[in-house]
């Protein structure tokens, strides 16, 4: 397999995800906008796991969510970390900016523009894939053909494009993800083959200090090896009046001869005008492959101010 090929395919899989030892970054490695009251007995809301699991993987509100950003303005605040092999920040991006969407003309006005350190080749390319994909999705969100329209992932018959898989692990969670090498089935973590491996846990609290919430978490279990599953973990957060997904965190840690990954990634949304739509999406991760420099970044993005134009 030519040497470019499996980075870029992993790229895929973690520009949306620490090191084994614990790394304290920039951004929260979990959903803090939530302040859990204590655990849940499902059954006594007459609800069980299968409940859960069956909703996520029903769920459209993330993918839907992103796409009503073409209806609005908003505020978007983007900061990326890169880091060196000892963990010390070597580069900084920094990008407020205002999105208009003015009779269904979207433009983008920099508010603000600041990199520092080592970001960029020679050439102007960004050195890591990890922030070239960031800005491939968030900083051209709602005008490129990530969210070029309502369709969900896999319904175009566009399995084996790479964006495709990327919006599969985005916004389908727990589906299988084809196409990509040793890792296809491993991200199916509700099937028959690797059910097994993971604890189901829940609990119940106030997300945004009002709204009623059931956590869901999915954890691997301790005995469990990294080559078995690609996730450790993930949250996904419901709205208690409605069963509404409002928020995601999951954390992807995989390991093999060829390579390895480790990464954590939280998504939330919040209602405007009665609509979903994403307000702080958080990443840190690294990966290394043979042939190819070890990566270390991590991001925040924080859209606000949402408004119809």
């Amino acid at each position: 397999m030519n040497k470019r090929i499996i980075p870029f395919l992993l790229l895929i899989i973690i520009s949306f995800g620490s090191f084994a030892q614990k790394i304290k970054r920039f951004n929260p490695d979990s959903i803090r906008t939530i302040v859990i009251d204590s655990a849940v007995n499902i059954h006594s809301h007459h609800l069980n796991a299968q409940d859960f699991i069956d909703a996520v993987l029903a769920d459209t509100n993330f993918y839907k969510a992103f796409y009503n950003m073409k209806k609005y303005g908003f505020i978007a605040e983007n900061r990326i970390y890169t880091y060196n092999k000892k963990n010390k920040v070597d580069g900084k991006i920094y990008r407020k900016l205002k999105h208009s969407n003015v009779k269904g003309d979207h433009k983008i006005e920099y508010i603000a523009k600041q990199d520092s350190g080592s970001l960029y080749k020679s050439n102007g390319k960004y050195q890591l894939y990890t922030v070239e994909m960031f800005d491939y999705i968030f900083m051209n969100a709602y005008n490129s053909d990530f969210i070029k329209g309502p369709e969900l992932p896999g319904s175009g018959g566009k399995n084996e494009d790479y964006k495709d898989k990327l919006k599969t692990l985005i916004f389908t969670p727990g589906r299988r993800v084809k196409g990509i090498p040793f890792i296809s089935s491993k991200t199916e973590l509700f099937s028959n083959d690797l059910k097994d491996y993971y604890y189901y846990r829940f609990a119940r609290g106030k997300y945004l200090d009002s709204i009623p919430v059931y956590i869901f978490k999915v954890i691997r279990k301790p005995s469990t090896s990294d080559g078995d599953t690609m996730i450790k973990e993930m949250t996904t957060i419901f709205d208690m009046r409605n069963f509404q997904i409002l928020g995601r965190y999951v954390d992807m840690k995989y390991s093999n001869l060829l390579f390895n990954f480790n990464v954590q990634m939280n998504i939330e949304l919040a209602k405007y005008n009665g609509e979903l739509l994403p307000v702080k999406i958080t990443y840190q991760g690294n990966w290394d492959v043979p042939f190819h420099k070890v990566e270390r970044a991590s991001f925040l993005i924080v859209h606000k101010d949402y408004m119809r134009d």
